[in-house]
């Protein structure tokens, strides 16, 4: 028997299969619909500081305006008089030279200090002593009547001829009067500020020159006041400063610096308030001037020794920033949290 290709049976059909759907995107997971809502602090009574701040600060420059006794009109006809401004060029220069004289002479005392003479150590403390010890304005009447003490300034050998002589009141004029006593006084305090900065320097450093074999003068030179820089330049910026202002005491010698100057204004148009806020006006320009060298200063001295940002000690240390700069940025911070809606 035979079998046809016809008796065998067709393989059944295969199934259609079905379209493979597009590949979908991989949702990562929200982190931040995970987290939990974190509610910002509150701090009302700080609230309530800041508007009696501010309600304080309104009724200040409210009662500035509107107060006659002022006199506005005044204060701008002789904010910029030529009198004033030669006043200001004086208690500027009265305020170079003097800075320059007493930390020179800081300097000094601040060496005699350290040294290892007794002698030296004990005359030094008892300058010291002594000038931080007397008011300034005690100073200052003190050698503005040098002469009634000493006509004459001789110099010559102890108990002995002198080879030269000068009358004190051609040798000390009433403006060396007030550099003298302003240059004395300063001294003193630039003693214990530079004293204070040789101090703070690590002693491993002295010991490792004194290893190399270099002089004690040369160590102090080379090696100590230069790292003592970073110590004492911020407190000798600030020194400037309240010497800066301790120049007004001099208007009892009746030099024409600007105080004195306002003085003898207001002595002669009877306007003492408006007189008074131009001097005040001045010093405070010429102090926010000194105020913003201070902080340039700092972050000078404030370059290396774990101040630049890195870290010292497991902490960062950053060198100061500017005022304005932190002023800026508080506003920005400000702004970005008013955004956000979680101001504290």
């Amino acid at each position: 028997m035979s079998i046809t290709t016809s008796d065998i049976a067709a393989p059944p059909p295969t199934p259609p299969t079905p379209p493979t759907p597009p590949p979908t995107a991989v949702v990562a997971p929200d982190r931040r619909a995970q987290q939990p809502r974190i509610v910002p602090l509150r701090h009302p009574a700080r609230w309530v500081g800041v508007a009696v701040a501010l309600v304080l600060l309104a009724q200040l420059a409210h009662a500035l305006v509107t107060n006659p006794g002022l006199d506005w009109p005044t204060f701008r006809a002789y904010l910029f008089d030529p009198s004033v401004l030669q006043g200001v060029w004086l208690t500027l220069q009265l305020t170079v030279l003097s800075a320059l004289a007493g930390f020179a002479l800081g300097l000094v005392l601040a060496l005699m200090r350290l040294s290892r003479s007794p002698l030296l150590r004990v005359v030094a403390y008892g300058y010291v002593w002594l000038v931080r010890s007397v008011p300034l304005l005690v100073q200052v009447l003190f050698w503005f009547n040098l002469s009634y003490l000493y006509q004459r300034i001789q110099i010559g050998v102890p108990f002995g001829p002198g080879f030269f002589s000068i009358t004190t009141n051609s040798l000390v004029s009433a403006m060396g009067a007030a550099v003298l006593a302003l240059a004395v006084n300063e001294a003193a305090f630039a003693a214990e500020i530079v004293r204070a900065g040789v101090l703070s320097v690590d002693a491993g450093q002295l010991e490792a020159a004194a290893a190399l074999g270099l002089p004690r003068g040369r160590q102090l030179r080379r090696i100590v006041l230069l790292q003592a820089m970073r110590t004492i330049a911020p407190a000798a910026a600030n020194q400037l400063i309240a010497l800066f202002k301790n120049t007004s005491i001099v208007s009892v010698m009746a030099i024409m610096e600007l105080f004195y100057t306002v003085q003898v204004i207001y002595g002669r148009t009877s306007r003492v308030v408006p007189m008074l806020l131009v001097a005040t006006a001045w010093y405070v320009a010429l102090t926010t001037v000194l105020s913003l060298f201070q902080y340039a200063v700092e972050r000078r001295f404030a370059r290396g020794a774990g101040h630049d940002g890195r870290r010292d000690g497991g902490a960062t240390r950053r060198r100061p920033a500017h005022p304005l700069r932190r002023l800026r940025a508080a506003f920005d911070d400000l702004r970005a949290r008013a955004a956000e809606g979680s101001l504290r």
